[in-house]
């Protein structure tokens, strides 16, 4: 009974030792031979060209190219090659792959915000993240002077690296327009509203505060204020006195 199991493995023992003998045969006569006498070439610099030109001239040598990742690149124009393996210089079989790293240019990164900063502090913000200021555009608004009230590109908007972001700046209500605003305070409603009138300027809010001391109807205070500047049809909000109710000394009981 042992002999008859112990045949079956001695069988399978001088197969396989048949079979190794058989692939070191063709190793030695076929597979060796073959690779010694492949053509060689030496790996061109392909570093800095397109994708297109890189692959033509790969393959004009025998060699097999492989687009292998793309990789942001602040050197390289997008679509050049930034790295290639092997590397230029290497002597290699034909056929062998040359695998290629190509530049997708500068990194995105996101905008800051910019709205409320000043001019010095958005250059700050923009740098910290790789951008620059771009065009600075000064508007009038009723925003404070010299405050960011827009910006190009909104909050957290991917952009690449490098790229220039655009602002509007206030530069206020106190220094635009072509009309200097007349004085009015001490002057009465009707007064106010003929001046303005004169000045192609009109009336605007008129906040009554009550008085004892004034005749109702005067202007105690105005916005804008005397001499700042305006432009034709806007408008210039009165402070202006109603009757007091009873004597202050009753106002104050």
């Amino acid at each position: 009974m042992k002999k008859l199991q112990q045949k079956p493995l001695f069988k399978k023992i001088l197969y396989g030792f048949g079979g190794f003998i058989l692939f070191i045969i063709l190793l030695d006569k076929v597979i060796m031979p073959w690779y010694v006498s492949s053509s060689e070439a030496v790996v061109p610099s392909v570093i800095g060209l397109k994708e297109s030109t890189a692959i033509e001239k790969l393959e004009g040598l025998g060699l097999d190219p492989i687009v292998a990742d793309t990789t942001f690149d602040e050197n390289h124009p997008v679509g050049t090659i930034v790295l290639q393996k092997p590397l230029p210089g290497a002597v290699v079989k034909t056929t062998r792959n040359i695998y290629l790293f190509i530049s997708g240019g500068e990194p995105f990164v996101q905008v800051p915000l910019l709205k409320g900063k000043s001019i010095k502090d958005a250059k700050l913000a923009l740098d910290r993240v790789g951008l620059k200021l771009g065009q600075v555009e000064e508007i009038p608004s009723g925003n404070p002077a010299n405050m960011i009230f827009n910006q190009q590109f909104a909050e957290g908007t991917s952009v690449r690296k490098g790229e220039s972001i655009g602002v509007s700046i206030s530069i206020g209500m106190g220094d635009v327009g072509t009309i200097t605003v007349p004085d009015l305070i001490g002057k009465s409603l009707q007064e106010a509203e003929i001046i303005l009138a004169s000045d192609s300027l009109k009336v605007g809010k008129i906040n009554y505060q009550r008085s004892f001391s004034l005749l109702p109807n005067t202007i105690l205070d105005q916005y804008p204020s005397k001499n700042n500047k305006a432009n034709p049809g806007d408008a210039v909000d009165l402070f202006v006195t109603k009757a007091g109710e009873g004597t202050p000394e009753e106002i104050e009981e």
